[in-house]
């Protein structure tokens, strides 16, 4: 078993989650409280059930559950979008694009699972 610190998956969402942690910063006040503490909490939750997973033999439930959060985490970000919490454009072609390469990952780790 790998260290989940070496896998591409986890480093993509480590590099999500701390890129939240500061332009959440950036976030007008009333954001930042609601849909910023929200995008900080889910990216952190992506982080822990990544490690789960990968410390299991049964990856797969855990796998599911990981891809809900990252619908999640996408649907927030859109919202984030609509309510022009990201600075800029910019912003938030990089959090959805970091999303949706989670994503992806995800579905590699479940394809490679089943038989």
């Amino acid at each position: 078993m790998a260290l989940h610190e070496n896998l591409t998956i986890y480093k993509k969402a480590l590099d999500l989650a701390v890129y939240f942690e500061k332009i959440v910063a950036n976030f007008s006040k009333y954001h930042k409280y609601t849909v910023g503490s929200d995008l900080r909490s889910i990216s952190k939750e992506i982080l822990l059930l990544i490690a789960k997973a990968n410390a299991l033999k049964d990856k797969t439930p855990v796998l599911l559950k990981l891809r809900e959060k990252i619908e999640e985490l996408k649907i927030l970000i859109n919202i984030c979008k609509e309510l022009k919490a990201f600075r800029s454009l910019k912003s938030f072609e990089y959090a959805i694009k970091g999303a949706v390469n989670i994503a992806k990952q995800n579905e590699g780790w479940l394809k490679s699972r089943s038989p």
